[in-house]
């Protein structure tokens, strides 16, 4: 390095302090991303998961990537910390520790050697601000399938259990009107989807990232949607399915096929405020300060009458079940609006919780990205933000007033006078 010379002009005192001071904003910036990519959900599945087809391959790929990354990571370091004793070693340096100073910061004098898992890699040799953006552009392609195989994980798989319970409940019907395999088409049809699920299931499981549909244009992590065609064309194929068996009921009994479907409207009901009765709970565990509303009790009475119904078709009483199922049928739609209703906002608090915690963290990385993640007013507020929003119980209308005391600092902060390399003075 002396023979070659420092790269450019020497940097001065000045120059190198404010020099050393980025690049250890940068170094906390990229460890903290590398440990939150160590600890993503996404991650820890797809390192447990028995993977097959591409998952298989992009993952085998993307472990050696995240394991180069933590080997730059190290070079990194070392290279900032010898940086650093070298400039604590005189508060005046001279001419020639600042020609070493300009080359360790500015020159490629990082180098890193391949690895065990990177045979075919020969050394190589950054600057800091170099081996920095290789390793955000490492990063950023490991994260992508992170990210991609846990929103497929996250989006399908309860996608596909919905509509194998209710296929399971229109095989049912179908069995009760005599729609079966080898009797009827729909039964055939009704078999096929069942083993299209089957194995739908397994491979998005095995294989999450061949069931990714990328943004077109994008290039940020994770940018696409899951993809949904053989979901889709299943759950297309099973309603045409359910409107046949119904047509069916419809032609041999009209009054069961309305009963049935009034025992699943109630159920749903039902369903729904036990549900929202968990989540009031929930709320009230969780959620300081806030006015969370009573939720009733089951539909008893719409549940007699139902029985009452029941009763007058078995008795072939036509001239009192119509009547009483047009009323009841009206009745038991708005039953499960209110139901709905009551659990939306039963669990309102929760969701305004979570999006205070996704505007806080938003705002961490945008001020990590930009280099200001060690302002000491910036860190108070972010802890004392994070510190209610994660506590139990929370209470939303403080924690909200933290927040916006954290954006109302990050704005100040990041609106003040910046020196021509666009740090702040």
């Amino acid at each position: 390095m002396g023979v070659a010379g420092p790269p450019g002009p020497v940097m001065d005192r000045d120059e190198v302090d404010r020099a050393l001071a980025r690049l250890g904003a940068e170094h906390k910036a990229v460890e903290d991303s590398l440990l939150a990519l160590q600890d993503h959900a996404g991650r820890r599945l797809l390192e447990g998961a028995e993977l097959t087809g591409t998952t298989r391959d992009r993952w085998q790929s993307t472990e050696r990537t995240i394991t180069l990354l933590w080997a730059y990571f190290d070079a990194y370091t070392a290279a900032l910390h010898d940086a650093r004793e070298l400039r604590a070693r005189r508060r005046w340096p001279g001419r020639e520790e600042l020609a070493e100073l300009t080359d360790r910061l500015r020159g490629e004098s990082v180098h890193v050697a391949g690895g065990a898992q990177q045979q075919a890699l020969l050394a190589e040799s950054f600057s800091l601000e170099r081996l920095v953006q290789r390793m955000n552009e490492l990063y950023a392609a490991s994260l992508d399938v992170v990210v991609t195989a846990d929103a497929v994980w996250s989006a399908l798989p309860a996608r596909i259990d919905l509509l194998a319970a209710e296929l399971g409940r229109t095989r049912s019907l179908a069995h009760s009107v005599g729609v079966r395999p080898g009797e009827h088409p729909a039964g055939d049809e009704l078999e096929s989807i069942t083993q299209e699920l089957t194995a739908l299931r397994s491979q998005v499981v095995s294989d999450p990232l061949a069931f990714w549909q990328p943004a077109a244009g994008s290039s940020a992590p994770g940018g696409g949607r899951p993809d949904t065609g053989r979901y889709d064309t299943a759950a297309r194929a099973l309603e045409d399915i359910r409107r046949e068996i119904e047509a069916v009921l419809a032609v041999r009994q009209d009054s069961e096929d309305r009963l049935l479907r009034l025992r699943d409207v109630l159920s749903r009901a039902d369903r729904t405020l036990a549900e929202a009765r968990a989540a009031r709970g929930e709320v009230l565990a969780k959620i300081a300060a806030s006015e969370v509303p009573a939720v009733s009790g089951p539909p008893t009475a719409l549940q007699e009458r139902l029985a009452t119904a029941a009763e007058y078709r078995r008795h072939a009483q036509w001239h009192r079940l119509s009547p009483l199922l047009d009323s009841l049928e009206e009745e038991a739609e708005d039953e499960l609006l209110r139901a709905r209703e009551s659990l939306t906002a039963v669990t309102a608090p929760l969701a305004v919780r979570a999006e205070l915690r996704g505007r806080l963290d938003a705002y961490k990385a945008k001020v990590a990205r930009l280099g200001a993640a060690e302002d000491p007013l910036l860190i108070e507020r972010y802890d004392t933000a994070r510190r209610m929003l994660w506590s139990a119980p929370c209470d939303l209308r403080v924690a909200e007033q933290a927040v916006l005391r954290y954006q109302q600092a990050v704005a100040e902060v990041l609106s003040g006078p910046r020196d021509a390399r666009g740090g702040q003075w």
